[in-house]
């Protein structure tokens, strides 16, 4: 049966990497439905016509664990499917392969994938404005790729991405977001964080065993009240203008 709709699942704590997949999304051109990762909900089984457009972000070298597990409920039936990685200019190392495993072991058939580049969530500064128009237009075009492949045939080849296994260990950022004296305890970031890491009660607190630094949080107050301790922002500011440097490209793979 030849693919006729589009499922978009993304997790996207600050928004770039939803942008993202709705430009590959718009590439494609196929009547489209977003799932939105960041939210637990049940997931509906997929059609025979689906195919799957998984985009997450790069934290460590890998994706991030709650997306997998929540995107981990869907069902595939050998339906094909496209793998995107977005990371904040350093290197996705092993996110790519994690990911396009993952859909795999779910029954899914990954049929093309890429790495795209995005402002860093920590440090904004690196990879500045980004996804910038070049970026957007290659992902459209990417997208169109997709679609002239699935045009082509019903059970398209199997893409190979890099990466290795095991894969990097990575244990999570040693910190995280506080709240300051400008918090109003309007419990926007609490309804907002994608893993109940602030308690609703408590707006103006961090559960550090459960916060994986997404910054969500920082993103989404309204009085700038949230941010990370001083001294790990300038660590990891001084790492990245080092390992993040120079203007790094999309790749894509199909």
């Amino acid at each position: 049966m030849k693919s006729s709709r589009l499922l978009t699942a993304y997790f996207s704590p600050t928004g770039t990497t939803q942008k993202i997949a709705h430009t590959v999304a718009e590439g494609i051109a196929y009547p489209n439905q977003d799932i939105d990762l960041s939210i637990p909900q049940k997931m509906e089984e997929i059609s025979e016509d689906t195919v799957l457009l998984a985009v997450v972000p790069v934290y460590g070298g890998r994706v991030p664990a709650v997306a997998l597990k929540r995107m981990s409920q869907m069902r595939g039936n050998g339906q094909n499917a496209v793998a995107v990685a977005v990371y904040g200019n350093r290197e996705f190392e092993d996110a790519l392969l994690e990911l396009k495993n993952t859909m795999e072991d779910i029954g899914f058939r990954v049929i093309a994938a890429a790495a795209f580049i995005a402002e860093h969530s920590i440090v904004r500064s690196i990879a500045a404005g980004r996804p910038d128009e070049d970026d957007l237009g290659t992902a459209r075009e990417f997208g169109a790729q997709v679609a002239e492949k699935l045009s082509k045939d019903d059970r398209p080849s199997a893409v190979q991405v890099p990466g290795n296994m095991p894969y990097r260990e990575f244990g999570g950022m040693p910190a995280h977001p506080k709240a300051g004296k400008a918090c109003i305890k309007c419990g926007l970031c609490a309804k907002r964080c994608p893993i109940g890491a602030i308690p609703t009660e408590h707006p103006d607190t961090t559960d550090p065993e459960k916060c994986i630094t997404c910054m969500r949080c920082v993103a989404v107050c309204p009085k700038k009240a949230r941010s990370l301790p001083a001294p790990m922002l300038l660590a990891s500011k001084t790492m990245l203008s080092v390992k993040a440097a120079g203007h790094k490209k999309p790749q894509t793979f199909l």
